[in-house]
Parts: structure tokens; sequence; C-alpha cells
């Protein structure tokens, strides 16, 4: 009745009643009597059937939700290397602290990732977020969509630019000398220990470290002197604790020798040598005689810096050892029985194109070689999770479904035809059972080959109850 109130100003109303429609037709209807007098005592009254038609409505966050590139307020991340493995690990960083819970859409870019929200307070909060765990510097800009010069209201769309710093964990650093004075006359090649909120720089010859917070960088920005993918594999043929300690790392003498045709980009031609590199190392506690470490050769190399060159270079060593490997659990290929989650997002170009599925999570939806990229990150990745337990600790880890091979299998690993009446426990030949035993045997001896390989153990895994995407679809 109030959508009529004014009308019935006028006249007297007498009754008003509701007549029955169909629940579905969005129909309502009133059968409603009203008086006026119209001449001196005499009085008109009618009886008329009112129908209200119901209209359905969004609130203002719903629309803007329902409508496609819809947003007020956007967070793009940037860094600029050559992998994504800092995005691996900020996304897990983000699914840990569940971070993402406000975002509407993740766009993936080249160099990075743009987050969309409906509010830019859920922005702001994001990047606090981002500052807390990487080093980053942050513009924001604003862009006027419309204005009222009537109430003197605006609409604004707020975008916030967030650059990581380009030094990542195990990357190869030259400072220059005045900063390197700076910072407690620390040598000027050093190498990048840790990454978190701030950078942590380690002399492998003196264990002498500093941190470098985000700002400090930014007033004297530095690039690395080679990255992951430089480093090659030596065998360490001898070493001798100098019994110097700093925290975990233990000071020591080694001689080491290259590994020909390593799978790093670096040594690929396979031209290994028999030369004896004498070297210092930060990884005492670490290493045996026998194991296998990878590091920089710098005998040979050509880096363009202003920084290295302006070093004494009888100073710069042949090798720096950054941290040990596993080439023959590598080989394997045994399958892990941990997993992690991934953000589900929406595909930049085209979200409903069959090609554009679920890539490692925010990332490798871009397709082509890219996504390739991403594959070998994703696996650098998983690997710096097993061989590093103070980065495993940062995320969460979840139990991986097993994984039930039949008898098929075993007598295709054995040699035999499949389908040769091997499916089913019962009916497998004595030859498959020998073959499954050699292959558990094979497995324990080259376990037995680097018992030091550090397992993820299962109370270090989380059960893995659901994995919700931002839109609510379930991610694989």
């Amino acid at each position: 009745m109030k959508k009529i109130a004014r009308p019935l100003l006028k006249v007297r109303l007498i009754d008003a009643a509701f007549i029955w429609t169909e629940p579905h037709s969005r129909r309502i209807k009133l059968k409603i009597t009203i008086q006026k007098e119209v001449l001196a005592n005499t009085v008109l009254q009618q009886t008329f059937v009112l129908t209200l038609v119901v209209q359905t409505g969004q609130c203002p966050q719903c629309t803007r939700l329902a409508a496609k590139n819809t947003w007020k307020a956007s967070v793009q991340v940037r860094q600029k290397v050559t992998h994504k493995r800092t995005f691996l690990f900020l996304e897990q960083l983000i699914l840990k602290h569940n971070a993402h819970k406000d975002t509407t859409s993740i766009s993936e870019k080249r160099d990075g990732l743009d987050f969309f929200y409906t509010e830019r307070n859920m922005a702001i909060k994001m990047v606090e977020f981002l500052a807390g765990v990487v080093p980053v510097r942050t513009k924001g800009s604003e862009q006027l969509i419309s204005q009222d010069t009537h109430s003197g209201t605006a609409n604004y769309k707020f975008t916030y630019s967030v650059e990581i710093v380009p030094v990542c964990k195990d990357d190869l650093v030259a400072i220059p000398k005045s900063l390197a004075r700076q910072w407690g006359n620390i040598s000027p090649l050093t190498i990048c220990s840790r990454v978190g909120n701030s950078i942590h720089l380690l002399d492998v010859m003196t264990l002498q470290q500093t941190d470098v917070s985000a700002p400090v960088y930014w007033r004297q920005p530095f690039d690395s002197l080679a990255t992951v993918s430089d480093m090659v594999e030596f065998v360490v043929l001898d070493i001798e604790p100098t019994g110097a300690q700093r925290g975990k790392w233990v000071l020591a003498d080694a001689q080491v020798t290259r590994v020909s045709g390593t799978g790093h980009r670096a040594d690929e031609d396979g031209m290994g040598d028999d030369g004896i590199y004498h070297t210092r190392t930060h990884l005492g506690r670490f290493l045996q005689p026998g194991d296998t470490v990878l590091g920089y050769h710098l005998t040979n190399a050509n880096f363009n810096s202003d920084a290295f060159e302006a070093m004494d270079q009888s100073r710069v060593p042949d090798v720096i050892l950054v941290r040990k490997t596993y080439p023959n659990r590598r080989k394997k290929n045994k399958a892990r029985n941990w997993k992690l989650r991934s953000i589900a997002k929406e595909a930049e170009d085209n979200a409903d194109a069959p090609a554009s599925g679920v890539g490692r999570g925010a990332l490798g939806r871009r397709g082509g070689v890219d996504a390739k990229n991403v594959e070998r990150d994703y696996e650098l990745f998983l690997r710096d999770l097993e061989e590093d337990p103070e980065m495993r600790a940062a995320v969460n880890l979840y139990k991986a479904d097993p994984v039930v091979e039949d008898d098929e299998d075993i007598a295709m690993g054995s040699g035999a035809a499949p389908g040769s009446g091997m499916r089913g426990g019962k009916r497998r030949t004595g030859a498959a059972t020998a073959a499954a035993a050699a292959m558990d045997m094979d497995d324990e001896m080259s376990e037995e080959e680097e018992p030091d390989f550090p397992e993820i153990q299962i109370d270090e895994l989380l059960e893995h109850f659901e994995e919700m995407g931002i839109d609510g679809e379930e991610v694989q």
C-alpha cells in the first residue's frame, strides 16, 4: 500500500484484501475499496483490483561482482627476473595466511600478477601483507571515473604498483665497495642466503652477514651477478672444517672438481675438467667427501658488472659453493608423498577456452613457452622446499593421494607385454614378483647412496580436506 500512498491521500480507504496468484507469477494483486464525496451529501464508492509487479535487485557490491572486468582497486605485483619461483613461493604464503579471501580475480602478466578488489581498503591490506613477507617498494595512483558536481562526490579507481627486489635466494651478488664499507665492511662478493622482508647477504669466506632492508636497497639498487640457472655441479673430494661457526654455517676448506655432463645450463656442453679447485665454503656442517654440491664457477666467467670489475681479481675465488644437491635421488623420479595447494584464477584473455585451464596455481596460464618455463620453475621450487627446512616451515604442505600401481604396470616395467594376464594380485606370475622385488631392492640401494636426503616427515603434512578457489570452484 505504500507504493500508492500518495493517490490514497485524496480518497478514503474502506477495505483492502489480497487476491490469490501463482507464487511464480511475480505478481501481487490487491482488491481495494475506496470512497470519496463528490457532491454535498453524495458519496461515491468504487472497488478495483491493483496489480503490483515484483522486480529483483542487487546490492551495489553484487552488481560490481556480476559485471565483468569491474573493479575499484588493483594491486600489480612485479619482479624483473627470468623465473617464477618467487611468485610460486609468494602464492603459498598468500594461501597460508588466507590473504586472497577478498580477491575477486587474479590476472597473470609477463613479469608478475595482478590482484583485483572491490574496495580500496582490501587492496591496501594486500599491499601491507606483501611488504611484510618480501622486500618491495610501492607506488599508488588513482583514476577519476565519474564525478557528481551537485553532491561533491567522485568515483575513483585505485592502482598500487608493488615491485619486488630482483635478488633471489642463492643468487651471487656483487655490491659496490662504498656500500660494502657502510654495511660492516663486508666483502663485495656475497651470496643471498635468504629473502624475507629484507635481503640476507652472506660472505662465504668469513661467514659475515648483513641484512639489506627494502628502503636501503632501493636507495642504491644492484642486480644479481649470477642466478641459480648459472650454477654447475661439483664433487667434493676433501673437506676440513676450520672451526669458525655462525649459526648453522660452519667454515671449512674444501677441494672440489667439476661434474661433466650435468643438466645445468652452464654445463650442458659436457665440458667437464679434471682440475681440482681449492676453496673456502660455509657448508662445512653439511658436506662430506663424495657429495655433490652446486656452485658458481668463476674461473672463466665474464660478468658485465662495474662492481665486479672494481674488485681485486686476485681475491676472487675460483669456485663459490652454494648448496648441496642430490642427483642420484632426482634420477629416480620417485613420487612425492606431499603436494601444494594453488589459487584458482581467471584466464586473462579467454576464460571460457579449454586451453586456459588451471596451470601451476596463479601461474602458467599464458601457454606456449611460458608454460614450459613455469613447469621447470615449479619443479625447482619443489626441490627447494625439500632441501630447505626453513623455507618449508613457511608454507603448508598437504598429504598427497596414494598412487596405486597395478600388476600391468609392474609387468611393463619388467619387460612383459601389457594385457598378458597379470592384472590382479592372485594372477601375478613369479617373474613379475621377482621384477617388483628387484625394483624395490634397486630403490633401497639408491636411497643408501644418499642417506642424508631431507625426507619430508608425515607429521609435517596437513590433511587435505578441501581446496576452494576464489571463485568457489575446486582447485585440482
